[in-house]
Order: structure tokens, then sequence, then C-alpha cells
């Protein structure tokens, strides 16, 4: 059911564990889904039994397969551990593991296989490595001398790890891709493939679809693939039959708003490719399961009984992306695995909604109750918009960023802008790709629990149906009160003009007296007045602390302005600073401060904040009148000259 989730401490379970292990897989993967495309393309075009075959242009398609597309996710891999440096070296890395599987010199003629487990093993490890190796010298290394050592490290880091590759993990590759394709030889030889649905099924809709088909599927199918020109393998998980049949079942004999909805989600999920649509849909029902189980074990058996498969994997799984990928010759085949697999989960998912005598608007029936008595305890609400101030930026999450996401940004986007909030923004992104810096994230309700990890100072909200939540109209109502709010607090006071909240430097953010004693409470002491201030995001705090590691905001004359990184300006809700003062000088990086001053700067303001604050500290007799000062209208007399 959806739910809204304020606090709770995260827990980690297996099935999260496994969740994020196929979200890594999958990062590495979904980039480079483009390349995957184009050289099945080419393949299924110019080899010699291929629509146009051409001699020439097919000479692309070994290389390819055999170089390009590991060494492209090896640097990918790479590059999530370690940015650029780390994508460098896994890909160097993963040649040795190329090599030792593909020349004949190791394997003789029994022919190589596409190493695309050894770059996803590879890309990443090498990069973990160059990490560590860099913390072993970070700040040791004297001037000059940087590029030097930067530059042989990861040169003779990646050698290494390359040649180890090729005489360590590469024979053991050899095997497990060995055992894992007489498994699959076996399954087929035994007419058992079919019941591989029982599981996939099932962990599609517990959101670890990513981790079979990009850790398991795709790796050994595109090896398949390149031995025998195409694999069923492609079409085990990305199947749209099993989806479509469900949901026109609900289309025909659901009842209420499930009903109302399964047309639109049959179009997107069959058209679209965008699997999760149909997700709800079995959890509402998690009988309906069954359904999807028989519809995929249909196409499974018509697709191997026809001896059809895809040349390179079908993504996103759409109908279209099937037949972009089908060989010559297989499309009738592939058509019939497809609509076989509907037609069985239509009339499972017809005969199990037939003969339910439960209400189909339960579910929802509880979902709307839980709203209301939600919104009944609207103190939970309002401290958490007092706390992070107007809503401005909403993310939609899910586990690849691309489908379910997209969707649902598009959903709400909609809602918000029709309810006069165009200044609201409204994304998509994958949950491994989120950060802190987001007012709300909406997620499936399997999902939040990650998400809570990525950023747990965001109000999160849990959903269970991706086409039309109760929980958007509750988030619209959300910005309605908070842009309420932040109206009310920034209304001008006439008899004390000099308070108002259009003012850069406001009373309450000035403190004489400060309890900090050490330069990191300080920053924090300075961050949270302009949080309280509401000027920046809790997560703008983190970014001044990372500041003051990279460079030194100590200025001299007892002057210190903590501000946060380049990256950290989206955290900034309007330009402000705030004022401590210290009885007692702290200690900044070896200087003493006195006065701690925290910046935000909103665009172009930063630069111009600075300039005018050194301005008033180089003066002297303004110093010392700071150092007198009695009361906060002392201290804006003095500092007048960055009030706006």
């Amino acid at each position: 059911m959806a739910s809204i989730a304020t606090s709770a401490a995260p827990r980690t379970s297996a099935r999260v564990q496994v969740q994020k292990f196929g979200t890594f897989l999958s990062m590495m993967i979904m980039p480079n889904i483009g390349a995957i495309i184009a050289w099945g393309l080419i393949t299924a075009f110019f080899i010699p039994d291929g629509w146009t075959p051409n001699e020439k242009i097919a000479t692309m398609v070994g290389p390819t397969i055999t170089y390009l597309l590991p060494i492209l996710i090896a640097y990918t891999g790479g590059r999530i551990v370690y940015g650029t440096r780390g994508g460098v070296v896994g890909a160097v890395s993963v040649m040795g593991v190329i090599m030792a599987t593909s020349d004949p010199i190791f394997i003789g003629d029994k022919g190589g296989s596409p190493m695309f487990l050894g770059a996803m093993i590879m890309g990443p490890i090498t990069a973990w490595l160059m990490k560590r190796v860099d913390a072993l010298w970070d700040g040791k290394i004297k001037p000059g001398f940087e590029m030097l050592v930067d530059n042989f490290s990861a040169g003779i880091l990646a050698g290494l790890m390359a040649i180890g590759s090729m005489f360590l993990l590469a024979p053991v590759l050899r095997k497990v891709i060995e055992w894992l394709g007489d498994g699959v030889n076996y399954l087929v030889d035994h007419d058992l493939l079919p019941f591989t649905s029982v599981f996939i099924e099932p962990a599609k809709v517990m959101f670890l679809n990513n981790a079979i088909n990009h850790g398991v599927l795709t790796p050994l199918g595109i090896d398949q693939a390149a031995k025998e020109g195409q694999s069923i393998l492609f079409l085990l998980e990305a199947n749209p039959g099993p989806g479509l049949g469900l949901l026109m079942a609900y289309t025909v004999f659901g009842r209420g708003v499930a009903r109302a909805s399964a047309p639109g989600a049959a179009i997107i999920q069959f058209f679209g490719g965008i699997h999760e649509v149909y997700f709800p849909f079995v959890l509402m029902k998690p009988k309906m399961i069954l359904a999807t189980i028989a519809g995929g074990m249909t196409g499974i058996f018509l697709l191997n009984a026809f001896d059809v498969g895809l040349r390179a994997p079908a993504a996103p799984g759409s109908i279209f992306a099937v037949y972009a990928q089908t060989p010559k010759g297989d499309f009738f085949g592939i058509t019939l695995g497809v609509f076989g697999a509907a037609a069985v989960s239509f009339l499972v998912g017809s005969l199990l909604l037939r003969t339910d005598k439960s209400d189909d608007t339960g579910d929802l029936t509880l979902a709307t109750a839980q709203m209301e008595d939600l919104k009944g305890k609207k103190s939970v609400v309002s401290k958490l918009i007092d706390a992070r101030g107007e809503i401005r930026t909403v993310v939609f999450a899910c586990d690849a960023g691309m489908g379910s996401s997209a969707m649902g940004a598009s959903v709400l986007r909609k809602k918000i802008q029709e309810a006069g909030h165009p200044e609201v923004t409204v994304v998509n992104k994958s949950i491994a790709n989120l950060d802190d810096t987001y007012d709300v994230v909406v997620t499936h309700q399997d999902l939040t629990e990650r998400a809570r990890e990525r950023t747990p100072s965001a109000l999160h909200v849990s959903v269970d149906n991706f086409m039309g939540s109760p929980r958007y109209d509750e988030i619209v109502e959300l910005v309605q009160q908070s842009s309420r709010r932040a109206g009310e607090g920034s209304a001008p006071v006439a008899t004390e003009s000099a308070s108002s909240s259009e003012d850069v430097l406001a009373r309450q953010s000035i403190v004489l007296g400060g309890s900090a004693r050490t330069r990191d409470d300080a920053i924090t002491e300075a961050g949270n007045l302009l949080v309280a201030a509401g000027a920046v995001d809790v997560a703008y705090v983190a970014a001044m602390h990372e500041r003051e590691t990279s460079v030194s905001t100590a200025m001299g004359n007892s002057l210190a302005i903590p501000h946060g990184t380049n990256e950290a300006k989206e955290l900034i809700r309007r330009t402000a600073i705030s004022f401590v003062r210290y009885d007692q000088p702290i200690d900044w990086n070896g200087k003493p401060a006195e006065f701690v001053l925290g910046i935000a700067g909103a665009g172009d303001d930063h630069l111009a904040l600075l300039s005018r604050i050194a301005e008033t500290f180089t003066d002297q007799d303004a110093v010392a009148r700071l150092r007198a000062a009695a009361t906060p209208d002392d201290v804006l007399a003095v500092l007048d000259v960055v009030r706006v």
C-alpha cells in the first residue's frame, strides 16, 4: 500500500542487497545498451545470412563483440567506482582476460567467448584498487611530481591487473562460462527452460529483474548469440507478452480503478517496454503472479519449439525493440512466442479475476483511508515542511531511472504545473544516482528503503501504482502548503524592515557568543543558521565541510567565511549569510577566527558577497565595532553594506 515514510531507520534486507547488486550491474550494462544494439543491428543486416549481406561491413561484427563491448563495460564499471581514472584503468585491465578467452594461443580452436563477465569483474575491482593506492600517498607527494606519480601509478596498476586477469581470472571464467552454457543446454535439451519463469516472474515483481537480466541472462545471451547468431535468453525476462495478457485481463474483467488504468498501462508496457507498470496489478492481488508465470512459460516453450531468439538484447522490453533484434526468418516464431504468452496470461488472469469473490477496491479503499489518516496528522508534515522550507525539488526514483520513474515524473510534473507551481522541478533518476539534495523523493513501496539510505533528509513518498496514485494529489497539497508558508514568511514587516526576510543577513542569523570550540563545529553552527533561515537545504552544511577539506576559508583579520562547493549551488534557495562571533577565537587551520560568516550565494551573488565582506573586514574600525557589538542591530549597522 502507498505510504509516506517520515522516520524509521532503514533496514537492509537480503532482497534490498540483491536489488543493490542488480542495480550496480545494470549501471554497467545500461549505458552501453546502445552499443550492444548497434552490434546487433550490424549483425542482423550485414553478416552472410543477414538482411543485406555486406562482407566489408560485417568485418566489424567480430571485433565489436570481442573487444569494444567488454572494454566499454569495464570502463563504465571502473568509472562508477572511481570516476574517469577508474574507468581508464578498468578498461586496460580487462584486455588480459579478453585475450586469454579469445586468442587461439590460449584456447586453440575451441572458439572464444565475449568477456562480459570479465569486464564486469575487472572494471570495478581495478578501479577500487586504484582508489586505495591513491589514498596511500594522498597529500604526501612533493609539489611538481603529482602528474608523474598519478600517471605511472595508474599505468603500473592497470598493466599488472591486465596480466593478472590473463593468467588468474581467465581460466576460472572460461570454466564458469562452460558450466553455465552446459546448464542452459541441459535446460533446453530436457525441455526445462520454460520452468525458469517460476523464478523470473516473481523476481521481476520484487524488482530483482536487473540482477537477473543484466547479471546473468544478458552476458550468457551475448555469448550464445556470438556463437549461434541468436539467443532465446534475451527473451526470458524481456518478453512483453505476459504483462500484456495480465493487463488485458484487468481491462476486461477488472473492477474500479484497476480496470480504468489497465488499458493505458498495457500500451505503455507493450509498446514502451516499461514492464514495471504491471507490477502493481500483481502486488494488488498476489495470486495474479500465476498468470504471468503461465504466460512466461508458454512464451519460452513456443520460442524454444520454433528455435528462435534475438541477436541482441531487447532494451527496453518493447515489441518494437524485440522485432528490431529479430533475425530474418524468425519473425513468425517470435510473434507466436510473444502473443502466445499474452494469450495464456490473459486466459489465466481472466479466470482468476472472474472467480475472485473479494472486492477489487479493497486495497484502494484502505489506501485512501490511510491517506486521510495521514492528512489528519498535520503536525508531522508541518514539521517536515518547516525544517526544509519551501518544496522546490521532487524526484521520482526507480531501479534504473529510465522506465517507471520517467512515467511517474511525467504524471506528477503535470499535476504540479496544473496546480500553478511551475517553479517546482520534477525529475526522474535511478536510486543509485540519488543524492541528498531533494525535498521530496517518490518511489515504489518496495524501493523506499534503498532510496531513504541515499536521501535521509528528504520527505519520502511510497506509491504502489505508477499510473494514478492518490499520493500524487497529496504531494501537490504539500507543495501548496509549503508555498503558502514560504509566502507568509517572506511578507515584509513594516515596523521592522531591517529584519525582513528579504535581507541577506537577518537578525535571527546573528549569534554573539558562539558555542563552537573547533573549526568543524563552527562550520556546522554557521551552516545551521542558514538552514534555519530557509536559505539552504540541510545538505548544504555538508557541502560547507567538503569545501573546507579542499580550500581553507580562513581569510585573516580574524575572519572565516565557510561556504559550500560549486556543486552545492542547487541547494541554495536564496542568497544569505549568517554571522557568528566567538569570545575565544577558533583555531582555523592555524589562523585565529573570531568572526565566522556562513555564505550562501545564489547564482553569481556569491562572488559579489565575498568582495563586499572583504571590504568591511579590511577596515580596522569596522572590525573593532563588530568586536564591541552588544546586539544584532549593532552588527547590522556595521555590515549594512552586505544587506539588500
